[in-house]
C-alpha cells in the first residue's frame, strides 16, 4: 500500500476531489490541513515550493493539484 499524504485546506474543491479519488480506489491517506498546522504548511512548502493545494506526496513523489492522470500513473489504478 502506498504511503499517501495530502496537504489541504477546508475550502479547496480540488482537495475534496482528490480525497474522493483515493476513497473510490480504497486507498488510505493522511490529510494535513495547512490552515491549522504550521508544521504541515512548512513541510508542504519544502516538498513542493507551492502555496496552492492540494499537494499530494505519494511515496516521495510530489503531485501539485488534482492531476488524475498522474495519480493513476503513480498508483497503478
Amino acid at each position: 500500500m502506498p504511503n499517501i499524504t495530502i496537504y489541504t485546506t477546508p475550502i479547496c474543491s480540488f482537495c475534496k476531489m482528490a480525497k474522493g479519488f483515493f476513497s473510490n480506489h480504497n486507498l488510505s491517506y493522511r490529510e494535513k490541513d495547512v490552515t491549522s498546522d504550521d508544521e504541515a504548511l512548512h513541510e508542504m512548502l519544502d516538498k513542493s515550493g507551492q502555496m496552492g493545494v492540494p499537494v499530494i506526496d505519494i511515496d516521495g513523489e510530489i503531485v501539485v493539484g488534482f492531476d488524475k492522470r498522474r495519480l493513476n500513473q503513480l498508483l497503478g489504478v
